[in-house]
């Protein structure tokens, strides 16, 4: 969400920064809608003003014994009342036209993120690991022996439709060691604090992190009008929806292991065998607070506390900077974190991490109070994943799988499997 004084005073810039997002200029439009708005302010102000006088006439006429001008102010003084409401109700219609108008924006890119519009724009930033070379065609997750008899996507479709998988005997047990490791890791060493939060929310939560109102067709909603989560960065985000915080309080940084709910609209068609997109799935999600002048140093420390866990794993990936153009809506600067599947012969996200600015914070009111100064100020706010795990589940079965068709089981994971080092079925 955008400032509309802001816009007022550089929306040169600001229709900039939405021809880097590849929209048209919005600036005039949206001054256009304030300015109505600013127009109607001041003749409301005029007519509280001359309602207050004529209040005070009204005894002075009486007291003077004309009651014919009394009744005249009297008259005036109920029609300035319903020209003021009329007027208020209008304001508030204008008002909702303006944050509807604003809150389908999406944020402004950083200077130094990538022009351009889509993926093919992106710019790798570093690689990390080799991949294995291996001495036969590798297969992916989907058509490795060992892996089969755990992947239950049949049964899944006959209870929920397609995209959906049921993970069965050692491949259920290695997707929960996945998760556990990562929250661990996350926790123990990174200083990330785990939340276990509510998996349904209120439109209001959705909006604060901008799915709503304009991916609404993203998400699962229930019969009582609550939302499934798409991910935990809605509610840990909106942990600070309505807060002033102390900046002592700064940063503030939280994780969740949670299930995640997408229905991937726009989707179809894309990745329709195995496991890469579903519409449940589990993600150690991070999420970070903090004072303005430290959000992009932050985001370089969560990108690598995510990048640690693929360094555990001993998985190969990549880093890749984001062109303005396929940044998600709320960023203002992303990193994904793409890695090695040798069966896709490809390199495919795993996580990403992003900077939001104040542009979360000023949908959820989210602010706090600077030591030493007056006023308050709009906090930062931080996301990424820590990381996907069932994309992560897919990365070891590729990247381990054997020429016999078993995967050997990473040795940071080990210990979470009760010490199996192989799989080769239920």
């Amino acid at each position: 969400m955008f400032d509309i004084k802001w816009i007022r005073d550089n929306a040169a810039a600001f229709d900039r920064a939405m021809d880097r997002r590849g929209l048209e200029p919005q600036a005039s439009q949206l001054i256009a809608i304030d300015d109505r708005r600013r127009a109607l302010v001041a003749e409301l102000q005029q007519a509280q003003e001359r309602r207050n006088a004529a209040s005070r006439e009204i005894g002075k006429a009486k007291a003077s014994g004309d009651e014919q001008a009394a009744q005249a102010v009297i008259d005036e003084v109920a029609s300035l009342k319903t020209k003021i409401q009329q007027g208020e109700e209008q304001e508030r219609q204008i008002d909702a036209e303006l944050q509807a108008a604003l809150s389908v924006l999406p944020n402004m890119p950083h200077d130094d993120v990538p022009d351009g519009k889509d993926e093919s724009d992106n710019v790798e930033v570093r690689r990390v690991g080799t991949p294995r070379s291996l001495d036969f065609t590798p297969k992916e997750h989907f058509e490795i022996a060992g892996a089969l008899p755990g992947l239950a996507f049949e049964r899944a479709a006959r209870i929920a439709g397609a995209r959906f998988v049921m993970l069965q005997g050692r491949l259920a047990r290695l997707e929960r060691a996945l998760g556990q490791f990562m929250l661990d890791l996350q926790t123990g060493e990174h200083g990330y604090m785990e939340v276990s939060p509510p998996l349904l929310v209120r439109d209001e939560a959705l909006y604060g992190t901008s799915q709503l109102p304009k991916f609404a067709e993203d998400l699962f909603k229930t019969t009582d009008g609550r939302w499934l989560i798409p991910t935990a960065e809605v509610p840990l985000t909106n942990m600070v929806a309505g807060e002033t915080l102390d900046e002592a309080d700064l940063p503030l940084r939280v994780t969740a292991l949670t299930p995640c709910f997408r229905s991937e609209a726009g989707s179809a068609g894309r990745d329709v065998r195995g496991m890469l997109r579903q519409h449940q799935f589990w993600k150690c999600e991070l999420v970070s607070v903090t004072r303005p002048e430290d959000s992009l140093d932050e985001l370089e420390r969560m990108t690598g506390c995510a990048e640690e866990v693929l360094k555990r794993l001993g998985l190969p990936y990549r880093v890749m900077a984001l062109s303005a153009g396929d940044m998600g809506f709320g960023a203002r600067k992303t990193y994904d974190i793409e890695v090695w599947l040798p069966g896709q012969d490809a390199y495919r996200e795993i996580s990403s991490c992003s900077v939001c600015g104040d542009f979360q914070a000023r949908r959820m009111n989210a602010r706090f109070r600077p030591q030493g100064e007056k006023g308050l100020k709009f906090v930062h706010t931080l996301n990424g994943s820590g990381i996907a795990v069932g994309r992560a589940l897919i990365a070891v079965l590729e990247n381990y799988q054997n020429a016999d068709g078993s995967i050997t089981v990473p040795e940071a994971l080990r210990p979470y499997m009760g010490g199996i080092e192989t799989i080769e079925g239920l």
